[in-house]
């Protein structure tokens, strides 16, 4: 009796067991991919030998997530903490560029300007004086005279403030080849390199953030370009080829398309131009 009774549970045993399996073969699903990439005027070439990742969350909201936790530097902040003047600090807050020694900075600029900000005004005057600018005004007073004569060095030193002035708005080229004398205190060579070295932390990180955290599963396509992921349980994910690109010809593509799973079913898709985004060089 009892020896029926052992065989009857286990007979009860392996059918629940093959009835659980059977339940979670069918919450299950699998998902098959094509992905190729049409060169301009050119026929559709296969991503061969490519491996596409699929994500629990999308690379573009991983992205997100990184730059949240390492925020790209701040400009007014940058900016702030420079060691020049206020007045070159306020300027450069109003104005989009940082990069004083571009050849047209000074499109930019204008006689206030000049007058008004120390760094410009030096800069305005070495690119000028010494005769490498006819007609240009010289001042009437030494140094020594602001202790022996202040008040006529005070008076000597606004007319020549105000030659300068009136000649620099009868003369705007005049202000052309400043930006050379102001390559020692150029705020965009730092300011590029905050930036590279914030970009380069991203590429390291958003990668390694979405295959240690969201990797689901990861293929390598076939010589046709197909790929497939088998026994995937149903839910919401991502195709993605995370920062790599898939080339052919003239065209570089990334994918971080949205897929959905159904138990006991196979979805397919098929990555094109038209569901890619087109690489714009080293990002994230």
């Amino acid at each position: 009796m009892k020896s029926v009774l052992k065989v009857a549970t286990l007979l009860v045993s392996a059918s629940l067991a093959l009835a659980l399996g059977a339940r979670a073969q069918n919450a299950s699903g699998a998902l098959e991919f094509v992905a190729r990439v049409t060169p301009t005027a050119a026929r559709p070439e296969p991503v061969r030998t490519f491996t596409f990742y699929l994500l629990a969350k999308s690379y573009a909201d991983i992205i997100h997530e990184v730059e949240v936790s390492d925020p790209a530097p701040d400009r007014d902040q940058y900016v702030a903490a420079l060691k020049v003047s206020q007045p070159l600090k306020d300027w450069l807050k109003k104005h989009e560029t940082l990069d004083l020694t571009s050849s047209d900075i000074d499109q930019v600029l204008t006689p206030d300007d000049i007058m008004a900000i120390p760094e410009f005004f030096a800069a305005y005057i070495h690119s000028n004086s010494g005769g490498v600018t006819p007609g240009f005004p010289r001042p009437k007073y030494a140094s020594l005279d602001s202790k022996k004569e202040p008040e006529k060095y005070e008076r000597l030193h606004q007319q020549y403030l105000d030659a300068i002035r009136r000649f620099v708005t009868a003369n705007p080229a005049s202000m052309s080849g400043m930006e050379v004398q102001l390559d020692t205190i150029n705020p965009q060579r730092r300011w590029t390199q905050l930036q590279s070295e914030h970009r380069r932390r991203l590429e390291h990180r958003a990668p390694e953030i979405a295959r240690t955290r969201y990797l689901v599963a990861e293929v390598d396509t076939d010589l046709d370009g197909h790929g497939s992921f088998a026994n995937v349980p149903a839910g919401s994910y991502w195709l993605s080829t995370l920062n790599l690109d898939a080339a052919a010809g003239d065209v570089r593509l990334r994918w971080d398309v949205p897929v959905t799973v159904r138990p006991g079913e196979t979805a397919r898709f098929e990555l094109t131009d038209l569901n890619a985004v087109e690489s714009q060089g080293s990002s994230p």
